[in-house]
């Protein structure tokens, strides 16, 4: 037995195994039916990913940055979540960063070996002055992989937070991490092809990890985003709608009260539903760590107090 053969993701599926044979709609009821086992499988994860998002805002909210490491489809995926997080949060490029086996060229092309050379995955880190207040997420769908397992191991040195996440729940104790998340998905319909179900859970994972820590960070007031780049006519439209939404204003009051507010939605809504000025809104963001419910409910607080 070769040291693959016992990995979950390498295991041969027998509900798809004459997946060859069958009709085409047959095929993708296959196929729908593995997907199907994906969300369970994460949702029996949730406490352990609660606590890597916990993890993740106490690094974000000190100043620090999160990192996440991984190869192949797993790169990539870390590549979209972290690419996402600027035009979405208007978060800075640097807080949320993606490092993938083989570098941007293997974004687009696979990049062979990448994954098996341990030490880039060390050296990847370095080059981006990885430090003690950064968090570092490493992404392996089958477990093993020697870029992921080092880096890990690295950044534990340092010492630097460390979250570690695998489709391979066989392994996941072979790897030291301050949180690690394993969902059981099972073996894949094409045998080892973890772009498949281990990657639709490794996209759920990090759409948690981000959007979770993103909401904690005040990035959003309820479930809407307004913390967005309006770069895009798109988003420019949506800024004028989230601001009417929240505040009844008509519409073209709300661009007013954004034009006055230089376009800045949180400081619009702060200084619409406070009454107040864009300085004193400022203020008030600013001793709230940018939360908008929580500058609403201080300026409250504080005119109670004066009445």
């Amino acid at each position: 037995m070769t040291k693959w053969a016992h990995l979950l993701t390498e295991q041969r599926n027998p509900a798809s195994a004459r997946i060859d044979e069958v009709s085409t709609l047959e095929m993708l009821a296959i196929i729908n039916r593995e997907d199907a086992k994906v969300s369970p499988a994460l949702e029996r994860e949730l406490p352990a990913i609660a606590q890597a998002v916990d993890l993740v805002v106490d690094t974000l909210r000190s100043g620090g940055r999160l990192f996440y490491l991984g190869a192949g489809t797993s790169g990539r995926l870390g590549v979209l979540d972290a690419a996402e997080c600027p035009p979405t949060y208007n978060a800075d490029p640097a807080m949320v960063q993606a490092i993938i086996a083989g570098g941007t060229k293997a974004v687009r092309e696979a990049v062979e070996g990448a994954e098996d050379d341990a030490d880039a995955g060390v050296q990847d880190l370095k080059a981006r002055d990885l430090s003690s207040a950064d968090a570092v997420i490493g992404i392996a769908a089958s477990g093993v992989t020697p870029y992921v397992r080092s880096g890990i191991e690295y950044a534990r040195g340092l010492p630097c937070a460390t979250i570690f996440f695998t489709c391979s729940p066989n392994v996941v104790h072979e790897v030291e991490a301050d949180v690690a998340i394993a969902p059981k998905v099972g073996p894949e319909v094409i045998t080892g092809s973890t772009r498949m179900k281990a990657g639709t859970a490794t996209k759920l994972f990090l759409n948690m990890i981000s959007t979770g820590a993103m909401v904690r960070l005040g990035k959003t007031y309820g479930n809407l985003m307004v913390d967005l780049q309006p770069k895009s006519a798109k988003l420019r439209d949506r800024t004028i709608r989230i601001l009417s939404h929240l505040t009844h204003l008509p519409e073209d009051k709300a661009l007013q009260r954004l034009q006055e507010a230089q376009g800045n939605l949180k400081l619009a809504l702060v200084m619409e539903i406070c009454g107040v000025g864009p300085g004193t809104a400022r203020t008030l963001l600013a001793s709230c760590h940018g939360v908008v419910a929580d500058a609403v409910r201080r300026w409250s607080d504080t005119r109670c107090e004066n009445n």
